[in-house]
């Protein structure tokens, strides 16, 4: 019987612990190898509407097709996003990214209306831009906060609604992009309410309506979805942030699969099919950022 050294041993042992491990994310091989991509998303907005379908379930089941691999829709939330996706929980801390408890992988990618931000870069890899974004402040329409006069520079602008908060309440929701501490909103003098951890950003404008305060933190996308839904009940003052991008989201161990989507993303936007899932989805949006979606390229 042949001997088996301890080195041996421990390699075969680690082997096996690494691959049972849940908290190793997956990159393209072993999902090729799988045969399915599973895709980590959260109900918001018309990226997720919660009933299966959305601009980011339409965009991934498409990359899926793509890879000749079969599509998993996983539901998540924001409290559990990045731990699902890499296998450890993160929060903002400051300007930097907390990381927390391990837990096992749910999922290959996030797509569901996230926004690039610094600390998020801490955790994960994001693709390519995909939407135009940013954080406006929505008011009840009975509200006297007065809509802003643009003054054709991004910065007066905010500067003019920041100067309007002093004594207003103000909702926001801790590590998403409706973060107060992401716009300095402690230094408006607003009364800034935060909303109670599991709320959902959906959320947002249905509690102003109920009176929970009188303005709200909202990012573009959903701020054009909610003057629809609730027409005439509210109004947009003015920015509170300068451009933003949401992207899809990889764990840092999943180059292959990020690169992948890259290309299959720069595809769709040069033969014009992106532009058409965006319209089904947001047909105003075209209209606000056309500058964005005429270019068939976004770094």
């Amino acid at each position: 019987m042949r001997k088996v050294s301890v080195y041996q041993l421990l390699a075969v042992f680690l082997g096996l612990v690494l691959t049972a491990s849940p908290g190793i994310s997956r990159d393209l091989s072993d999902i090729k190898k799988d045969g399915v991509l599973r895709h980590l998303a959260i109900p918001y907005a018309n990226f997720y509407t919660g009933r299966g379908d959305g601009l980011d379930v339409e965009l991934i089941r498409g990359f899926a097709e793509e890879l000749g691999v079969s599509y998993e829709l996983v539901e998540t939330d924001w409290q559990h996003v990045f731990g699902d996706l890499t296998g450890r929980h993160a929060k903002r801390q400051g300007k930097d990214a907390q990381f927390l408890e391990r837990t096992p992988v749910r999922g290959d990618l996030v797509a569901s209306g996230m926004t690039i931000l610094d600390w998020r870069t801490q955790v994960v890899d994001f693709s390519k831009p995909t939407f135009p974004s940013g954080v406006w402040l929505v008011a009840r329409a009975d509200s006297n906060l007065s809509p802003i006069v643009p003054a054709n520079d991004l910065a007066e602008d905010i500067r003019q609604v920041k100067a309007a908060l002093a004594g207003r309440t103000v909702l926001a929701l801790l590590n998403t992009c409706l973060d107060p501490g992401l716009y300095q909103m402690d230094a408006t003098g607003a009364d800034v309410r935060l909303q109670p951890k599991g709320r959902k950003l959906n959320e947002m404008v249905p509690a102003i309506l109920n009176q929970d305060a009188e303005s709200t933190l909202l990012d573009v996308p959903d701020a054009l979805i909610a003057m629809e839904r609730w027409p005439g009940q509210i109004k947009i003052v003015g920015p509170i942030s300068g451009e933003q991008r949401m992207a899809v989201a990889f764990a840092k161990n999943s180059p292959e699969l990020r690169e992948a989507f890259n290309s299959y993303l720069q595809r769709i936007r040069r033969d014009g099919s992106y532009n058409l899932m965006v319209k089904k989805y947001y047909p105003g949006v075209l209209r606000y950022f056309s500058d964005f979606f005429a270019r068939t390229d976004v770094d």
